[in-house]
């Protein structure tokens, strides 16, 4: 397991390595475009709940990866992930198949 750390308070969020890569380099994105994002995600907690964060380029970030190694990156999960930041809120949702047709709207969401 990876962490995302943020702030200077240092508030870290466990993530897969794999999930964590891409979320990486999807958050690279919009700050290199110098854009601005929030980034939520839901607890997996009893009373459930969920998570924001402001993003902007000012912002103090923090990946940690557990492993040495650098995962296959699936495209198209980074650009869902680019998409949601775009529409008001980078989400965190499950790994599209690979082989997916890039904005399909039959396909729905994961």
């Amino acid at each position: 397991m990876g962490k995302f750390i943020y702030g200077v308070n240092g508030y870290e969020l466990e993530l897969d390595d794999r999930v964590l890569a891409h979320v990486k380099i999807a958050m690279f994105t919009k700050l290199r475009r110098n854009e601005s994002f929030s980034f939520s995600w839901r607890t997996e907690s009893e009373s459930g709940g969920r998570h924001s964060v402001w993003v902007s380029p000012s912002s103090m970030i923090h990946f940690e990866f557990e492993s040495s190694d650098r995962p296959a990156l699936n495209r198209h999960w980074v650009r869902d992930m680019i998409n949601s930041a775009n529409n008001g809120d980078l989400m965190l949702t499950s790994e599209p198949p690979e082989g997916r047709t890039p904005d399909d709207p039959t396909q729905g969401r994961w």
